[in-house]
């Protein structure tokens, strides 16, 4: 083959690689532990557009630690450890549990304060600054996507590791896999944020059945999380 045509051959399947990390970047978004994370978050939030920000927020946490953890696994060659990567998983697990947990404390104190939630969030912002709110937000929202990035790190690299010869291209791979999760997380939590969002006014008694539902939903992916890590695949052992 002339090396001409090598060279196109080349090129194509370097942006081919790329293309896909991008894609799986955003379909790694709607993955089940991802998505009820961002719900039970984005159920405090009192705007679409702050959802939106929270959900970018997340996977920019998210890419923040595939990027860090994928410069140290390509740059040493070797894939992170198994029960590491059981550990990591294990945390995020226990990260859902309080999620969930403080989801359902929040909707029993919506239910037993009667009015609607929004009357209650207007209280509660009235008494503290609104910037400093959003900032503790979105830090939380920072902290928790890097967490998931840390579990998810694993596979990832490994797949860069198998499959990708060269340090800077893995490294390509990786970052555009994390602007795939940024974007998948935004759009992902516009989608949310609709339902979320659709009246202006809703009773005590809706917006407790919407938090407790989201929030029992976290607790128990989040318990069979730590399950999986801990007893099926003998993290303890």
């Amino acid at each position: 083959m002339p090396p001409a045509a090598d060279g196109l051959r080349e090129r194509g399947m370097i942006w081919s690689t790329l293309l896909l990390g991008l894609l799986l970047g955003i379909k790694h978004a709607t993955e089940a532990d991802h998505v009820v994370a961002l719900a039970s978050l984005a159920t405090r939030s009192p705007s679409r557009r702050d959802i939106v920000r929270m959900g970018a927020t997340w996977g920019l946490g998210h890419a923040l630690t595939l990027f860090a953890v994928g410069i140290v696994v390509l740059a040493l060659g070797t894939a992170m450890p198994p029960r590491l990567a059981l550990a990591l998983e294990c945390v995020v697990g226990v990260v859902l549990i309080g999620l969930g947990a403080d989801l359902l404390r929040h909707a029993w104190r919506v239910r037993k304060g009667g009015g609607s939630l929004r009357a209650i969030h207007g209280h509660t912002h009235s008494t503290a600054p609104g910037a400093a709110g959003g900032k503790r937000l979105s830090l939380r929202m920072l902290l928790v996507g890097s967490v998931h990035g840390m579990a998810g790190s694993a596979a990832l690299t490994v797949l860069a590791l198998q499959t990708i010869g060269s340090v800077p291209l893995g490294l390509a791979y990786i970052a555009l896999f994390g602007l795939g999760s940024v974007a998948g997380m935004a759009a992902f939590s516009l989608l949310i944020a609709l339902p979320l969002r659709s009246s202006a006014v809703r009773t005590a008694v809706a917006e407790s059945a919407l938090h407790g539902a989201v929030g029992a939903l976290t607790v128990a992916l989040g318990a069979w999380v730590v399950f999986n890590t801990t007893v099926l695949h003998g993290l303890l052992a």
